[in-house]
């Protein structure tokens, strides 16, 4: 009997402790993270991304395209150092292009969602992109020409970034002044801020705003009078300076440059070699009387009539009769880029693929177009590579060797060629 007493509670005893076991183990699978007991990824697996494209029902102003890195060959590779605050881009989990992990990564942080900045991705400028009148290029040609903008914009800003850290390494130490956005116009409803570049296409990319803006339906329908004196566009140092900053760290901000040279030359040939009433009174007379020996009483009465060589004696004087103008002085001066961090840098040479590469990355509408008629003097013969060696071959060798220099961070900064071989 007591034997037996023995082994019962034996037995009550061990059934116990399995229980306790049991409970203990139930506890403390409950207590886990459920991620944890998940295989780890290992190092090496690659993870397929795709860029999301955008919808089409953001309201102006709004931009989930405003930011991008560009897909490359290696991966990816980020197109901007920084980008306006509050643009950005969601990239789920879908396959298309293969990015690199090289540690562990836990389920949950795989799908996190990536915030990818600067600009959208081809497919999504693609999908927001008009096929126009003419016919729609086949898909792959069309992703190949957006990838290869992509990348024009990242190195054009790389080149202006080295130039600036080389040779303008305390701008970036400045405190922005009205004086430095004087020449920054303001469209709000697609938060666009565009640096006035004169002799770059600036009359057309001012009617482009007041199009964007609701001012007008049409760029063809504004004159070239309400464009520059209409006072319809806003300048940014016309905000206080919490708008000013906070505009220049949330907009997406662009200019577009022009070959120096020839931007001189154009400048030349509209405000001296045609009737004015503001450059001829104010500066042919000065220029005549300084430079002109002999020079008739007409032409000092007037102000016509001046000569490129004469032009350009003022230009480089360091006493100038009278002050330098927007129309020729350097772009370094107007726009202040190695101070203001710009999103998007275009050129005259390339405006048709830049200006509505820009558009489409701002989701402006489909059917606006930059527009191609010339502002000014629209029977005359633009200002080409070829007219501007014809002005500048009345130029004696080292007045053309100081010209340059005048300029010389223009040509840095926006990676222009030397234009005459006997320059240094």
């Amino acid at each position: 009997m007591t034997l037996r007493v023995g082994t019962m509670r034996l037995a009550c005893m061990f059934s116990s402790i399995l229980l306790f076991g049991a409970a203990g183990l139930l506890l403390f699978i409950s207590l886990q993270d459920p991620t944890e007991l998940i295989p780890q990824q290992v190092p090496g697996v690659k993870f397929n991304i795709r860029l999301q494209q955008p919808h089409h029902d953001f309201p102006p102003g709004s931009s989930q395209g405003g930011d991008f890195k560009a897909l490359t060959e290696g991966g990816t590779q980020d197109l901007s150092s920084r980008a306006p605050r509050g643009l950005h881009l969601l990239v789920p989990d879908q396959p298309q292009a293969h990015l690199n992990v090289g540690a562990r990564l836990r389920p949950r942080q795989r799908r996190r969602r990536l915030l990818i900045k600067k600009m959208p991705s081809a497919a999504a400028i693609l999908a927001n992109s008009s096929a126009g009148p003419s016919v729609r290029p086949a898909p792959r040609a069309l992703d190949g020409h957006w990838l290869s903008l992509h990348r024009r914009q990242q190195e054009r800003k790389r080149v202006m970034r080295e130039a600036c850290a080389k040779y303008r390494s305390s701008s970036s130490r400045r405190a922005v002044t009205p004086r430095h956005v004087s020449r920054i116009f303001v469209e709000d409803r697609h938060r666009v801020l565009y640096c006035e570049v004169p002799k770059a296409g600036c009359s057309n990319w001012k009617r482009v705003l007041m199009v964007l803006a609701g001012l007008a339906s049409s760029t063809a329908d504004i004159h070239h009078n309400t464009v520059h004196y209409g006072g319809a566009l806003k300048r940014l140092d016309t905000f206080d300076r919490q708008g000013i900053l906070h505009r220049l760290s949330t907009y997406t901000k662009m200019l577009f440059v022009r070959e120096p040279f020839e931007r001189l030359v154009s400048a030349f040939r509209d405000k001296f070699e045609h009737p004015n009433s503001y450059y001829h009174p104010v500066f042919g007379k000065a220029i005549l009387a300084r430079y002109r020996a002999n020079a008739s009483r007409e032409a000092l009465r007037t102000g016509s009539g001046v000569r490129f060589p004469e032009f350009v004696q003022y230009l480089l004087d360091v006493h100038r009769p009278v002050g330098m103008d927007i129309h020729w002085d350097h772009v370094s001066r107007l726009c202040s880029p190695c101070l203001i961090d710009y999103d998007f840098v275009g050129k005259f040479e390339s405006m048709e693929d830049d200006a509505n590469f820009f558009l489409r990355l701002i989701h402006a509408p489909q059917n606006l177009t930059f527009p191609r008629f010339k502002d000014r003097h629209s029977q005359e013969a633009r200002t080409t590579a070829r007219i501007a060696h014809q002005y500048f071959a009345q130029l004696p060798v080292p007045q053309r060797q100081r010209t340059y220099d005048f300029y010389y961070m223009d040509y840095l900064m926006f990676n222009y060629s030397k234009p005459f071989a006997d320059l240094y």
